[in-house]
């Protein structure tokens, strides 16, 4: 059996651009993927902060260093440039795969800025959970 489990987060991005022209996906710079470890043509789920909609799509690569945050194609409708998403990655796993396991962080703290903060996910302070900060 396997497990559907939370790889990668991006966390609380801006969009930067949304293009209802182009064919679809997500672009998102290059930096930003290195440091979360989500590939391009990887499928993520992005949930819009500001509007609570929640859309699944494939990752293109963008120019490395601009903080490109782009939904292509039909997202466009329901994400608009400064709205803040949450980028999450998916893998699967069989259950024995998943002891010690913790999905990277990367927390972008400025609408320009990539990240100051890659964290594994226990590390994230939650106050609204007891003991997560490990």
């Amino acid at each position: 059996m396997l497990i559907r489990v939370c790889i990668a987060k991006i966390h609380r991005a801006t969009v930067t651009e949304a293009d209802l022209d182009y064919v679809g996906s997500i672009t998102i710079d290059e930096a930003l993927l290195e440091q979360s470890g989500i590939r391009p043509y990887q499928y993520v789920n992005i949930t819009n902060v500001s509007n609570g909609v929640f859309w699944q799509t494939y990752v293109m690569a963008g120019e490395r260093g601009r903080g490109d945050i782009c939904l292509n194609g039909p997202p466009a409708r329901h994400f608009q440039r400064g709205d803040k998403v949450i980028i999450l990655a998916e893998g699967y796993f069989e259950p024995a795969e998943l002891d010690g396991f913790e999905p990277v962080v990367v927390i972008v703290e400025d609408d320009r800025k990539l990240s100051t903060r890659i964290l594994k996910h226990g590390a994230v302070d939650n106050p609204r959970v007891p003991n997560t900060r490990r």
